[in-house]
């Protein structure tokens, strides 16, 4: 289970919000507090509309708590229902906490969630489902540690027949374990034609395959037997992740939702601190591992080091992570230090980068085919870079230019101009992106003959076009520019 999103609309249901948070046992994620920011000060993130971040939340697979009425939130979140089976729970706090009521995700744990929450407020939970409120346990959805092997159709008439008055009898090796059977009250008994097995073996499970029906249901116990596993294999000790990952340029508009899950399930942050503090809203209360720009290495092997230990680990880069970003870092660790990070599961998250973000600003510059050349000599010599800027203004490439100077090297900008100079026109256009996504954002076209160190920084991202790139004059005064090329060449 993701973890639940408790939604607040003014600042007084902030109270019953951290009693939830901070008493909900560890069988559940802790909850995250979003406050509508024009009502509420203390939440833990903010939100604009209601309707929207319900629904992204909701999209995402996260549990709602939404101490409000039941009516918005069911107003709110219409539009998507579609498939219950995959639906999170959903669930309703009155404002002063006399009332849960679960509205949606009852065959994900909205009945379990929603019985959490009312033992924490002292209340008894508002449970509509016939079969549990009967039998005191969920056929259609069990335990975590247990899997259905029915269809839901065969489920459903077993639970059906079982409210009209059918009896059943529990079987399998596995039974003895199963409490929330055996606890329950099913009306059980050993001559009944209905039968639910548990099952622990894989070969068993194959052998009933084609035998589930609506007369007999199967479950499959998942969870794995607790071994201390480090006294015969000090090698097997258990794992966490790596996880590397592009925030975009800058703006939270632009990270993914799979970035975003990702930054709120990481136990620990590694990163260059600039990156870090583009997302200080996701890293409330966790572990922070703040570094230089320029101990890429020894910042990923750190990583490796800690997900070893079990730790849920993200690599922050801005931009897409795997354009100059930590992703090669990391895989180049564990080329250099093979085997011993080889069992160590990594997992590369896409992300917007900036020429993405500038291209997109001013039209369509990138349209056509193009490639990306950093300037920063650090990790290849100046001759490498020459050659490489040669050859793409020669192929008559769109040309994207990263790090294009720094404080110690004004000097290259200069010359990568002159090198472009001998096989583009002085007026191809240039795109300047400056600082995409944050504070002090600025897009704008000059020419090549134009460009001058003193124009960039190592917050710019340059975009050289190519003999075909052209420059639009919009709106009625012509004063809107866009930049395109051509998909014809």
């Amino acid at each position: 289970m993701k973890p639940p999103a408790i939604i607040i609309l003014g600042e007084k249901s902030i109270a019953i919000a951290r009693q939830i948070q901070a008493a909900i046992s560890e069988s559940f994620p802790k909850p995250t507090i979003y406050g509508l920011e024009s009502r509420t000060q203390n939440a833990d993130r903010q939100y604009a509309k209601f309707s929207e971040i319900i629904r992204q939340l909701f999209s995402e697979g996260h549990p709602i708590i939404g101490i409000c009425a039941s009516g918005i939130l069911i107003r709110s979140l219409a539009p998507l229902l579609s498939d219950k089976r995959a639906e999170p729970p959903v669930i309703a706090i009155a404002e002063d906490g006399s009332a849960v009521v679960p509205l949606l995700g009852g065959l994900n744990g909205a009945n379990t969630l929603a019985k959490e929450i009312a033992n924490i407020l002292k209340i008894q939970a508002a449970i509509t489902t016939t079969g549990e409120l009967r039998f005191q346990t969920s056929l259609l959805n069990p335990p975590s540690d247990y899997r259905l092997l029915n269809d839901d159709q065969q489920a459903k008439t077993f639970l059906a027949d079982l409210l009209a008055g059918a009896n059943v009898k529990l079987i399998g090796d596995a039974i003895a374990n199963a409490d929330w059977l055996i606890d329950s009250n099913l009306p059980i008994k050993d001559t009944a034609e209905h039968q639910i097995e548990v099952v622990v073996d894989l070969d068993r499970v194959k052998a009933i395959a084609d035998t589930l029906s609506t007369k007999y249901l199967a479950y499959q116990v998942i969870a794995s037997p607790v071994i201390d596993i480090s006294a015969t294999n000090p090698q097997a000790l258990p794992t966490g992740k790596v996880s590397i990952i592009g925030t975009g340029p800058g703006a939270a508009k632009w990270m993914s939702p799979e970035v975003k899950d990702i930054l709120e399930n990481t136990t620990d942050f590694i990163g260059y601190k600039t990156y870090l503090n583009l997302i200080r809203e996701y890293t409330k209360g966790k572990n922070i591992h703040a570094t230089d720009n320029r101990v890429e290495l020894d910042r990923a092997r750190h990583a490796l080091e800690l997900a070893q230990s079990g730790k849920s680990v993200a690599i922050i880069s801005s931009g897409d992570a795997g354009i100059y970003g930590m992703a090669a870092a990391v895989f180049e660790v564990v080329d250099q230090d093979a085997p011993q990070w080889n069992h160590i599961d990594i997992h590369v998250a896409p992300g917007i980068s900036a020429v993405q973000a500038a291209a997109a600003a001013i039209g369509a510059p990138i349209g056509h085919d193009f490639c990306l050349i950093s300037l920063s000599d650090i990790l290849k010599p100046w001759e490498v870079i020459t050659q490489r800027l040669a050859a793409a203004a020669q192929s008559d490439f769109v040309i994207a230019l990263y790090n294009p100077i720094s404080t110690q090297r004004k000097w290259q900008l200069s010359e990568a101009r002159d090198i472009l100079l001998q096989w583009r026109s002085p007026n191809t256009p240039v795109i300047l992106g400056h600082k995409m996504g944050r504070k002090g954002e600025n897009v704008r076209v000059i020419t090549l003959q134009e460009l001058a160190p003193e124009l960039a920084d190592m917050q710019m991202v340059l975009i050289v076009g190519s003999s075909k790139t052209k420059i639009l004059k919009m709106g009625e005064m012509g004063d809107r520019v866009r930049v395109y090329t051509p998909r014809k060449y």
